[in-house]
């Protein structure tokens, strides 16, 4: 089975803000400008499409996206590597029962879970 990239919107106050702080601080590349949206990624891989949330007539909805990154490293050696780049964390690396998390936040108050792959 071979599984395709997968790709979620986010909302944001400014698009262009927010896909320099994508790539600044998470490393991901700019993959497309559109007419409504900004993608950030990594090819054949993950695809956030950052939208304007002005842009369709919405409001911010800062929280929990339920958007899952996973480390190939140590859950801490990368929570170490994003804080160095100025990534604002409100839960740091924790262990739970059912496994070990931490989540971040970007400028508009996104909230995402990063978790060790394995």
């Amino acid at each position: 089975m071979k599984l395709v990239p997968y790709s979620v919107a986010v909302m944001v106050k400014d698009r262009e803000r927010a896909a320099r702080w994508y790539r600044e601080k998470l490393g991901l590349k700019l993959l497309l400008r559109g007419e409504h949206f900004t993608v950030v990624g990594r090819k054949n891989g993950l695809a956030i499409h950052l939208c304007q949330y002005s842009d369709f007539g919405g409001k911010p909805e800062p929280g929990n996206s339920g958007i899952l990154f996973w480390t190939g490293r140590s859950l801490a050696k990368t929570y170490r590597a994003l804080v160095k780049r100025g990534v604002k964390f409100p839960v740091p690396p924790k262990k739970e029962a059912w496994g070990s998390y931490a989540r971040f936040v970007d400028p508009d108050g996104n909230e995402f879970w990063i978790m060790p792959r394995d």
